[in-house]
């Protein structure tokens, strides 16, 4: 009996012979990671921005005394918060990649100014707003509709903040 599943074994496989590929679906757990898809790369983006804008925020409203402009800005940095907690929600990376943007992305706290005046707030603001609507059309509908909903709250913030 053994014989004669060794003899039909070649006419199983083949002719040919069978080759890893043939016999397994999926990733070649040999040829390394996958690089990182074009949504997880718009993704990371999107939080690194976020968190750059949370870190401008947080500078414009520490030492500030409780003002109406100080309750603003921590209601403005609070929306923020939200909104990375949102993105980050979303962000999917396979095993053993790293789940933040790469360290370049993010400015080091270092390199950022005491102060932020608020036209430099709306300016972010603003800019984010456009970067967001920019990506639209690159990501699949449901993030789409998250950027699309950010990019709102920031104009929204554009004008609180005098603009």
């Amino acid at each position: 009996m053994l014989a004669a599943s060794a003899a039909a074994l070649p006419l199983l496989l083949g002719a040919a012979g069978c080759r890893s590929s043939d016999a397994f679906a999926g990733p070649d757990p040999l040829a390394g990671r996958p690089p990182l898809g074009h949504d997880v790369l718009t993704l990371q983006a999107v939080i690194a921005a976020e968190e750059n804008m949370i870190d401008l925020y947080r500078t414009a409203s520490s030492g500030v005394a409780e003002t109406p402009r100080a309750r603003l800005l921590r209601s403005l940095l609070a929306q923020h918060e939200q909104h990375l907690v949102q993105l980050k929600a979303r962000l999917v990376v396979p095993a053993g990649a790293s789940p933040s943007p790469s360290p370049g992305g993010r400015a080091s706290p270092s390199r950022r100014p005491s102060t932020v005046s608020t036209a430099r707030l709306r300016a972010a603001e603003r800019a984010s707003a456009a970067d967001l609507m920019q990506r639209l059309a690159t990501v699949p509908p449901a993030l789409a509709q998250l950027f699309a909903s950010i990019a709102a709250s920031d104009a929204t913030h554009v004008t609180a903040l005098g603009g």
